[in-house]
């Protein structure tokens, strides 16, 4: 293959290493790129503009899934390609106070999806429901997010920034929550990178 661009997955603090991984466009590594304090984690491509298909989407969070085991990563949208180590260091250099306070707000903790879908044919007091799982999980995570309620039978959608010291016990308590609705479907996942707990816009070049 040709290497045209880096293709950038997330940033980390400063950190020599590599990850043996199918990443986009089914390049079979990745590693890291230094600035300073910062390390962007990247993979070679053949273009700057990957297609976003299932497969593509699907490798940048397998990544990304490797990445966060042990560390805290600040993780980039899909699509972020540099033409060069120069060109991204560049951004880094730039985005450096943004990337360093991202890094230091999610420090030590992971995002965790909780979806509640309601059963057919059941009926359940939505409101009720969001007060009781917030008093069983907010107090457990370091910030919550209310995502879109894409489906009339989504009754609660939300994402958990939660201190992996904390995982164990946010675990028993969705396991209380799977116990106590009958009338719900429980859809619990992660860990995620934090992609709902950071905004950092920068721009591919």
């Amino acid at each position: 293959m040709t290497t045209d661009a880096l293709y950038t997955y997330g940033v980390i603090e400063r950190e020599d290493a590599e990850f043996d991984v199918t990443g986009v466009e089914g390049v079979d590594r990745a590693y890291t790129v230094d600035y300073r304090t910062l390390s962007a984690v990247v993979s070679e491509i053949g273009t700057l503009e990957p297609e976003e298909t299932d497969e593509n989407s699907r490798a940048h969070d397998d990544v990304l899934q490797t990445v966060i085991e042990g560390r805290t990563v600040v993780p980039m949208r899909f699509g972020m390609a540099f033409k060069n180590e120069a060109t991204l260091k560049s951004v880094l250099r730039g985005a450096r106070p943004a990337f360093t306070r991202a890094l230091r707000e999610v420090d030590g903790a992971l995002e965790l999806g909780l979806k509640l879908v309601e059963r057919e044919g059941a009926t359940v007091d939505r409101e009720a429901v969001g007060e009781d799982v917030a008093d069983r999980l907010d107090h457990r995570a370091r910030s919550v997010v209310e995502n879109d309620l894409f489906s009339d039978r989504l009754v609660l959608n939300r994402s958990y920034l939660v201190d992996r010291s904390e995982r164990e016990g946010f675990d028993d308590a969705i396991a209380e929550i799977d116990e106590a609705y009958d009338d719900l479907i429980v859809q619990y996942t992660g860990p995620w990178a934090p992609y709902n707990f950071v905004d950092i816009e920068i721009g591919g070049q």
